[in-house]
């Protein structure tokens, strides 16, 4: 029982949509015949004679009253064919008058090509509403009068004089074969209706979405198309940014730190070479200094390759990886990092140094008491934020040190922001597509 009454719904469910389509599409074909009547008329007529006395400048203002009429059928048209193409058609885009004077603004429509196109429809509008007015008008009239046939069979008179269809066909003229033969026509209109009256009604409506926003779509694309290519350009000139400010850091780094301390093993060892001979146990000093230089040169070794790809977050994962960062930071970190499914490895790798540049800065500029992280997974992608106690003041402008990290996020696609007010702390929050 409990079945049965579950999967109801789902059976009735697009019955009832394709009646409704059904009734949508039906009223549109329908009411577009005699708009099209309409607008044909309006619109031929207001063409013609604005065409035919443009010569003598009367026909000027008719033709751009002619416009803005058809201006009005068009945008009455839009609405009407939302809902059988299931979409909202937006409204597009017309030139508007740069002229402040009222004769500027009339003659406004002649110079946009969105109102011409309008026109167009009005007057050729009637050739697929016609078609289609006739498809629907036929299927409807078939399916109504052969199923309701036995009703008024007797009422019609069937006099010797008067061959009907089936008797045409070949059967026998008696009340059981008429009522069975338009049974089935009625039958085969009844189940073809919906197909022939979504056609009809796609073939009026898509007439009219090429001519009243076709144009205006394709100009959209172009600048969607457009604004993407800009968004990857400069996706393209962040990662190289990025990439560039990474490699100095890396050089500045490695000049500072391990080279350093290689030229000073270099010198120990050479020194301790010269002492073996004279003084032995100064010689051995020296190399215990030197293996103590060793280390300390394989440790910054080890931080610099932690920077570069840090090991923990290839083999465990985005929230290990945090939380030995945590760990390593010289303020304490509340961190708010659950385990979810390993995601792509350069959002997983910009997501890293988000949160290790940003504790970096804290540590060295914010006299920070506390820092709390937060990674969360959203509908759209990573979110982390980083926000501290500290004396606030950090920026993302060019000089600034979260310059190259932004550099960072926007190659990954994501967006970096920053609130940062003098005295009030720092929040800075990564967004990360996945």
């Amino acid at each position: 029982m409990t079945t049965a009454y579950a999967g109801a719904p789902a059976t009735t469910a697009p019955a009832r949509r394709y009646l409704r389509q059904l009734g949508i599409d039906t009223q549109y074909v329908l009411l577009g015949f005699p708009l099209g009547l309409i607008t044909i008329v309006l619109c031929l007529t207001g063409f013609a004679v604005g065409l035919g006395t443009a010569i003598i400048w009367i026909g000027l203002p008719v033709l751009a009253g002619s416009l803005a009429m058809s201006r009005g059928f068009a945008h009455l048209e839009r609405l009407r064919i939302g809902p059988v193409l299931r979409r909202r058609i937006p409204h597009p885009h017309y030139r508007s008058a740069k002229a402040r004077n009222w004769v500027g603004k009339m003659f406004s429509p002649l110079a946009d090509g969105q109102s011409w196109l309008d026109l167009v429809h009005g007057i050729f509008r009637f050739i697929p509403s016609t078609l289609a007015f006739c498809f629907v008008f036929t299927w409807w009239t078939g399916a109504l009068s052969g199923i309701t046939y036995p009703l008024y069979d007797w009422a019609l008179p069937h006099t010797v004089d008067n061959v009907e269809l089936p008797e045409l066909l070949g059967f026998d003229d008696n009340a059981v074969t008429r009522i069975v033969f338009y049974l089935v026509v009625g039958a085969f209109f009844t189940l073809t209706l919906f197909p022939v009256v979504r056609g009809a009604a796609l073939l009026e409506a898509q007439f009219a979405r090429g001519l009243l926003s076709g144009v205006d779509e394709l100009r959209r694309q172009v600048a969607e198309a457009n604004a993407a290519r800009d968004t990857a350009q400069e996706q393209k000139a962040a990662a190289v940014s990025a990439e560039a400010t990474a490699l100095r850091r890396l050089e500045r780094d490695i000049h500072d730190g391990p080279q350093q301390r290689l030229v000073r093993l270099a010198m120990d060892l050479g020194r301790a070479e010269q002492q073996f001979a004279t003084d032995p146990e100064a010689a051995r000093a020296t190399v215990a200094e030197a293996l103590s230089q060793t280390r300390e040169t394989l440790d910054e070794l080890r931080a610099l390759s932690r920077g570069i790809a840090p090991p923990i977050l290839v083999d465990r994962g985005l929230q290990a990886a945090l939380t030995a960062l945590a760990g390593r930071c010289t303020v304490p970190v509340d961190l708010d990092a659950p385990v979810f499914e390993r995601l792509d490895p350069g959002v997983e790798s910009t997501a890293y140094f988000v949160v290790a540049e940003a504790l970096t800065n804290v540590a060295k500029h914010s006299h920070a008491t506390e820092v709390q992280v937060s990674v969360q997974r959203v509908a759209t992608g990573l979110l982390v934020t980083v926000s501290d106690d500290g004396v606030g003041g950090a920026s993302l402008a060019k000089g600034h040190g979260l310059a190259g990290l932004d550099d960072r996020v926007k190659a990954a696609g994501g967006v970096l922001a920053v609130e940062s007010a003098e005295g009030a702390g720092t929040r800075l929050t990564a967004a990360l597509p996945l």
